[in-house]
């Protein structure tokens, strides 16, 4: 294999004081057929005028030097921003001090008496450079793309919540308000027409429905924007839990650190869409007889672990492609720089854990 730099020539520096090791290793690699070009220094001071006036491929050293030591060498290549690989070729160190100097960095050691074999270990320094280089873009390309879908799922996030508020208004304003209009011209037919009339019992009909359609859209509104969620988190999530009791017939224990918890509105309102995702997953699929809530703000964190009774979950039910329920609620989490954990086994029930930093004032 030959290596090929992009002017098709190897830019090797060598930091050698010893003309026929020099010249011995010029042989060697062209004899081996790769297209070399070898600039070489003997100071330290020939070392930092060389790698501050040009890049290098490669860097081929000799441990023991006239007033400095590779060690020396590598203090200075190894802050470099683009460092190329560095190959300690050197007769003077046993296996031990080589090993040392590989921990250091260096990407490999070459004893002078296996000169022969420089070719083929500069061919997998190559490698093995450009194999770190391009995990190392890959774990930056894809820490960017994290990055970037946080910043996205935070938006959209941020983009649903003040829909769901502005549709909340409409209702309550708008449709709200039109209906109970209707409802009292419509308790006032009642009022007024003799209760013999047909007309008497359709408007008592009608003022049943109107009064289903208003529980309907407040019902809808509160899911929404619920309006109690201005009162704290703990008064929004135990609204939550009764309102769910009162529904599902499931019973709820809540428990709480204190009576009002301190958390910005954004930090309140992820725990609470987490506590309503947990709750309507419970009533959708866990079979629970009873589910406990605990919300605290002890040691700097906020709290929220929702623990049911329930059928429980396999590992592939949690991570089935199509399941993003607890898929979003984690990066609702992220959204707060939280977490989510879930604890859970068949016929065991299931816990969900939501943990968000809180700010110190």
């Amino acid at each position: 294999m030959v290596i090929q730099s992009p002017d098709q020539a190897l830019h090797i520096l060598h930091i050698e004081d010893s003309p026929a090791d020099q010249g011995l290793a010029r042989i060697i690699l062209r004899r081996a057929g790769l297209d070399c070009r070898i600039q070489t220094v003997e100071t330290l001071d020939a070392l930092q005028q060389a790698l501050q006036s040009q890049v290098f491929d490669l860097i081929l050293a000799d441990y023991h030097l006239p007033g400095f030591t590779a060690l020396d060498a590598w203090a200075l290549v190894a802050p470099l921003a683009q460092r190329p690989p560095f190959v300690l070729l050197s007769g003077a160190i046993g296996e031990a001090a080589a090993v040392d100097v590989m921990r250091l960095g260096m990407t490999d050691f070459l004893r002078k008496e296996d000169i022969a074999r420089l070719p083929q270990v500069l061919t997998r320094a190559m490698e093995v450079h450009e194999a770190r280089r391009a995990k190392k873009q890959a774990m930056a390309e894809l820490a960017l793309s994290q990055q970037r879908l946080a910043e996205l799922t935070d938006h959209l996030q941020s983009s649903i919540e003040e829909e769901r508020a502005s549709i909340a208004r409409e209702i309550h304003d708008d449709i709200g308000g039109s209906l109970t209009s209707v409802k009292f011209d419509l308790a006032w037919i009642t009022r007024n027409t003799p209760a013999d009339q047909p007309l008497h019992a359709h408007a008592l009909s009608a003022l049943e429905m109107l009064q289903l359609a208003l529980g309907a859209s407040q019902r809808i509104m509160m899911n929404l924007r619920p309006p109690v969620l201005d009162q704290g988190l703990v008064a929004a999530v135990q609204w939550l839990a009764e309102g769910f009791e009162r529904r599902t017939g499931v019973a709820v224990q809540m428990r709480t650190s204190s009576a009002q918890i301190a958390a910005s509105p954004e930090i309140q309102l992820v725990a609470y869409r987490c506590a309503q995702e947990a709750m309507t997953n419970i009533g959708k699929y866990a079979q629970a007889s009873r589910v406990e809530i605990d919300l605290s703000d002890c040691e700097g964190f906020l709290t929220l672990e929702v623990t049911d009774n329930g059928c429980g979950m396999t590992a592939e039910q949690r991570e089935k492609p199509r399941s993003f329920g607890l898929r979003g609620l984690q990066e609702r989490a992220r959204t707060v720089e939280g977490w989510l954990d879930v604890s859970s086994q068949p016929g065991r029930g299931t816990s969900i854990i939501v943990s968000i930093p809180l700010p110190s004032h």
